[in-house]
């Protein structure tokens, strides 16, 4: 049976797709559903929803649509998601595999930076960071990742050191290829799917880790966050809670869905490797 097969016998996995896939047809559809900018004003101010079927979710505090604001903070989703999590996991591997693949002190020297990391928690580390470089898009994925590296590190650490003393790595050697080349042309590739196994773990902490700096202020100012429309909302709670419920509610599925999905592939991967 193929690994498709057991992916959609796993109904966590099938719930998280369909989670998933609307994400991703929000934030596909946003420049063609909504073409103008999503800052822009719409209509009159706090405008609750399903009141006016332009506006079908209501406007904000400045009238601008939320509904537009909701497909377009997708995109910013998916991407801080998704480039958040090739990051880390691109630094954990090739820290993990110079560590396991040198041993001694490369090792001993790359696995002290390591738990060094590991110490700060990882939006204190974020924090710090876009307040010191300041706020855009890039820069939230790039502290985001700098909290995120080190699981990948050790997960491709520990695949690496079972791997390296296998019969094709000593073939490798024999005929002299160079240590780099052995490392991360056939040590790296085996020991990949391990690492991988927690991208959607990463992408669901991402996405939460950029909520919440969007909620501080910290966001990207030119995008429309889900966090910043959390924020937006709070000042007027009482009045217009559905303007902090909406994205919200966008925020918890999403996460939900990236974590059910993981899940699935996880189970998938697994009862295909029973079965092979």
């Amino acid at each position: 049976m193929s690994f498709g097969h057991h992916f959609l016998r796993t109904p966590e996995a099938v719930a998280g797709a369909l989670i998933l896939a609307a994400l991703v047809a929000m934030a596909l559809t946003a420049p063609l559903l909504f073409p103008r900018d999503p800052l822009s004003i719409a209509g009159p101010a706090l405008l609750p929803p399903f009141q006016d079927w332009s506006l079908p979710l209501g406007t904000d505090r400045l009238g601008r649509d939320v509904l537009a604001e909701l497909f377009h903070g997708a995109r910013t989703s998916i991407a801080v998601g998704l480039a958040a999590a090739a990051t880390s996991i691109a630094i954990g591997a090739i820290v993990g595999t110079l560590a396991g693949f040198a041993g001694g002190l490369t090792d001993e020297v790359l696995m002290r930076i390591t738990d060094a990391f590991q110490t700060v928690p990882g939006f204190l580390l974020a924090l710090a960071f876009v307040s010191v470089v300041g706020p855009s898009l890039a820069v939230v994925v790039i502290a985001i990742a700098l909290g995120a590296w080190t699981g990948p590190a050790r997960v491709a650490r520990a695949e690496v050191l079972s791997i390296r003393e296998r019969d094709y790595v000593a073939s490798a050697r024999v005929i002299g290829m160079h240590p780099l080349e052995i490392a991360f042309r056939e040590v790296l590739p085996n020991a990949l799917p391990p690492v991988l196994a927690l991208s959607s773990i990463i992408v669901a902490a991402a996405i939460l880790v950029e909520a919440a700096l969007s909620f501080l202020g910290l966001g990207d100012p030119n995008r429309v966050t889900w966090g910043g429309m959390i924020a937006e909302g709070r000042a007027v709670l009482r009045s217009a809670p559905f303007l902090s419920i909406i994205p919200g509610i966008a925020l918890v599925l999403t996460v939900l869905g990236v974590y059910l999905a993981g899940e699935g592939f996880v189970e998938a991967s697994a009862a295909r490797k029973r079965q092979s």
